[in-house]
């Protein structure tokens, strides 16, 4: 038995494990690299394997550096089933072809034939299956495989492979709890190995009181000097948590009553998905639909679907708030605001997720104080704040905790950081070994292990 750590390994993104056991090829995740024009170049390379050798892949959620190569991966030759929740499913298929879109206006891959069509979409997502949580599936008499909540985004997972008496568990991303209408991750059981995420393995985040607290004051004072609130926000889950705060927010009278828009059409899509599958939420949020059968929406906030009602945002003249993509102010509508607003010095940006290296978010958290939109050398005169408590990956505690209970009953015999970068990761093996007495590992791209049969 073997395991080889084609993405995600020394990189955040990525995510592609491959696990050849009793005769079967499984693929965890098939995402994109992103980050750099180097990580770009990467999405269009051969994938290391015979995708048509693929028996399974499990997809734990539908971000795209876990989702974004999945139409490649049919184009390649994969002809074997997709399982994953079916809100993950549901979502993946919404959110690729913006991917897609997104890669065809960056200057950087718009000169390279498509990575995928909309027909290998269409391909894939007709082999797919949906699991319930829990689920166990035999793929021979061998190897079963059941997803758990992940508690990281609507429908999102972990995924457990039994190979005769051991156990692999691979973590996906995992959540933040506690949010603000999804249950926490559920945990792994006896673990003989545990691929665990690391975006977060070296921090400790600022808890959900304190960063609702710090929100309400970012609001508050932005509208005060009369600025404008750019919030860059990823399409999928944190749009979704930041509607959810300021729906709590707003009918609570603490912040004020300005202007609020989402100007993120793949974000309002994806919303629709989550209204879909309330059942996925957690006991609170389920009563308080009830009484507020709508989480998302409230008095005061638009939703701008078109381009035209996007450009209209301009004409509401005072403070408001802006809520668009991409979360890494790698693309979107987000930098037709950033260019108009970030050499303001009464506006604010807030950062409310994960800022991967060599992105223009990162750069602007990192203090820059020019950046290129568009051509255009863009003067940064704003505030800039950020929100780690938004984040929907777990810091350290949190992480250690959940590898605790896999380890719990003795059997562990290692763990592998992955989806973090070289430092993140370190810290988090660091302490896994410490606090464990196992070995772990941060494997370099491309590497095998053997794994005990």
């Amino acid at each position: 038995m073997k395991l080889t750590f084609y993405g995600g390994a020394q990189s955040v993104t990525g995510a592609n494990y491959l696990l050849e056991a009793a005769g079967l090829k499984i693929l965890v995740d098939c995402g994109v690299f992103q980050g750099s024009d180097e990580a770009d170049s990467k999405n269009f390379e051969p994938f290391p394997y015979d995708a048509s050798q693929i028996d399974a892949i499990f997809l734990t959620h539908s971000h795209a550096d876990h989702a974004g190569r999945l139409p490649k991966l049919y184009k390649d030759g994969f002809r074997g089933k997709l399982y994953a929740t079916p809100p993950a499913l549901e979502m993946a298929e919404i959110a690729l072809p913006d991917n897609l879109s997104l890669m065809a206006s960056d200057p950087q891959t718009s000169q390279r034939p498509p990575l995928f069509s909309v027909a290998d979409l269409k391909g894939v997502m007709d082999l797919s299956e949906g699991l319930s949580y829990g689920q166990t599936i035999l793929l021979n008499n061998d190897v079963s495989v059941a997803l758990h909540n992940a508690g990281h985004i609507l429908g999102s997972s972990f995924v457990e492979i039994r190979v005769a008496a051991k156990r692999i568990y691979f973590s996906g991303d995992l959540g933040n709890p506690p949010t603000p209408f999804l249950p926490d991750f559920e945990y792994p059981t006896d673990a003989d190995y545990i691929v665990v995420e690391s975006a977060y393995g070296d921090r400790v985040h600022e808890n959900r009181s304190e960063r609702r607290e710090k929100l309400k004051s970012i609001v508050r004072e932005t509208v005060t000097k009369g600025g404008i609130l750019m919030i860059p926000s990823f399409a999928m889950e944190r749009t979704q948590e930041l509607l959810f705060e300021l729906n709590s927010m707003h009918n609570s009278g603490e912040i004020p009553e300005v202007p609020m828009f989402l100007d993120s059409p793949l974000a309002i899509r994806l919303t629709k998905v989550y209204q879909k599958y309330s059942s996925y939420f957690n006991r609170e949020a389920s009563e308080q639909i009830k009484s507020d059968p709508d989480l998302f929406k409230f008095p005061g906030l638009t939703y701008t679907l078109s381009a035209d009602e996007s450009k209209r945002i301009n004409n509401v003249v005072g403070p408001k708030i802006i809520i668009a993509g991409s979360g890494m102010s790698s693309g979107g509508r987000i930098l037709h605001h950033q260019r108009r607003y970030l050499p303001d010095p009464n506006s604010t940006i807030l950062f409310i997720g994960f800022q991967a290296e060599g992105t223009p978010g990162r750069r602007i958290f990192d203090g820059s104080r020019k950046i290129k939109i568009f051509g255009e050398e863009v003067e940064i005169n704003c505030a800039v704040e950020a929100i780690g408590g938004y984040s929907a990956h777990a810091d350290q505690p949190t992480l250690l905790d959940w590898i605790s209970k896999g380890a719990a009953a003795g059997r562990l015999k290692r763990v592998f950081a992955v989806q973090g970068e070289t430092l993140s990761a370190a810290a988090l093996t660091s302490e896994t070994e410490k606090k464990f007495n196992v070995p772990a590992l941060a494997p370099s791209p491309g590497q095998t292990v053997e794994l005990e049969d």
